[in-house]
Protein backbone atom coordinates (compact mmCIF):
# COMPACT_ATOMS: atom_id res chain seq x y z
CA UNK A 1 0.00 0.00 0.00
CA UNK A 2 2.92 2.37 0.57
CA UNK A 3 3.76 2.27 -3.12
CA UNK A 4 0.25 3.42 -4.06
CA UNK A 5 0.42 6.35 -1.63
CA UNK A 6 3.59 7.47 -3.37
CA UNK A 7 1.74 7.54 -6.68
CA UNK A 8 -1.32 9.41 -5.46
CA UNK A 9 0.24 12.07 -3.27
CA UNK A 10 -1.76 14.61 -5.27
CA UNK A 11 -4.08 12.94 -7.77
CA UNK A 12 -5.81 16.21 -8.64
CA UNK A 13 -2.54 17.91 -9.60
CA UNK A 14 -1.45 14.88 -11.62
CA UNK A 15 -4.79 14.76 -13.42
CA UNK A 16 -4.78 18.49 -14.16
CA UNK A 17 -1.30 18.18 -15.65
CA UNK A 18 -2.52 15.22 -17.73
CA UNK A 19 -5.51 17.28 -18.87
CA UNK A 20 -3.20 20.09 -20.00
CA UNK A 21 -1.06 17.57 -21.88
CA UNK A 22 -4.14 16.06 -23.52
CA UNK A 23 -5.46 19.42 -24.66
CA UNK A 24 -2.09 20.52 -26.06
CA UNK A 25 -2.73 18.60 -29.29
CA UNK A 26 -5.97 19.45 -31.10
CA UNK A 27 -6.60 15.98 -32.57
CA UNK A 28 -6.08 14.32 -29.21
CA UNK A 29 -8.26 16.93 -27.48
CA UNK A 30 -11.05 16.38 -30.01
CA UNK A 31 -10.81 12.60 -29.55
CA UNK A 32 -10.94 12.98 -25.76
CA UNK A 33 -14.06 15.15 -25.96
CA UNK A 34 -15.74 12.74 -28.38
CA UNK A 35 -14.96 9.63 -26.37
CA UNK A 36 -15.66 10.99 -22.88
CA UNK A 37 -18.77 12.96 -23.74
CA UNK A 38 -17.26 16.03 -22.10
CA UNK A 39 -17.66 19.42 -23.73
CA UNK A 40 -15.49 22.49 -23.77
CA UNK A 41 -17.92 24.08 -21.33
CA UNK A 42 -17.56 21.08 -19.01
CA UNK A 43 -13.81 21.55 -18.99
CA UNK A 44 -14.05 25.28 -18.37
CA UNK A 45 -16.50 24.99 -15.49
CA UNK A 46 -15.76 21.58 -13.98
CA UNK A 47 -12.08 20.85 -14.70
CA UNK A 48 -11.20 20.41 -11.04
CA UNK A 49 -14.05 17.98 -10.28
CA UNK A 50 -12.87 14.45 -9.50
CA UNK A 51 -15.31 12.86 -11.97
CA UNK A 52 -14.07 15.01 -14.86
CA UNK A 53 -10.43 14.41 -14.00
CA UNK A 54 -11.03 10.67 -13.66
CA UNK A 55 -12.68 10.67 -17.10
CA UNK A 56 -9.62 12.36 -18.60
CA UNK A 57 -7.29 9.82 -17.01
CA UNK A 58 -9.56 6.99 -18.09
CA UNK A 59 -9.36 8.31 -21.64
CA UNK A 60 -5.56 8.15 -21.48
CA UNK A 61 -5.65 4.64 -20.01
CA UNK A 62 -7.83 3.44 -22.87
CA UNK A 63 -5.08 4.16 -25.40
CA UNK A 64 -1.75 2.99 -24.04
CA UNK A 65 0.44 5.05 -26.40
CA UNK A 66 -1.17 8.25 -25.05
CA UNK A 67 -0.88 7.04 -21.46
CA UNK A 68 2.82 6.33 -21.90
CA UNK A 69 3.51 9.56 -23.80
CA UNK A 70 1.68 11.63 -21.19
CA UNK A 71 3.48 9.94 -18.32
CA UNK A 72 6.83 10.53 -20.00
CA UNK A 73 6.00 14.18 -20.62
CA UNK A 74 4.99 14.59 -16.97
CA UNK A 75 8.05 12.67 -15.76
CA UNK A 76 6.10 10.01 -13.90
CA UNK A 77 5.41 6.32 -14.40
CA UNK A 78 2.21 5.45 -16.28
CA UNK A 79 1.00 3.62 -13.17
CA UNK A 80 0.94 6.96 -11.34
CA UNK A 81 -1.78 8.18 -13.69
CA UNK A 82 -3.73 4.94 -13.25
CA UNK A 83 -3.51 5.24 -9.48
CA UNK A 84 -4.52 8.90 -9.65
CA UNK A 85 -7.69 7.90 -11.52
CA UNK A 86 -8.41 5.23 -8.95
CA UNK A 87 -7.99 7.75 -6.14
CA UNK A 88 -10.27 10.25 -7.87
CA UNK A 89 -12.95 7.58 -8.30
CA UNK A 90 -12.76 6.46 -4.67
Amino acid sequence: MQERKQFVADPVASALRALAWTLAEQARADRMLALTGLTGDDLRTRAAEPAVLAAVLGFLEAYEPDLIACAEALNMPPAALVHAREALEA
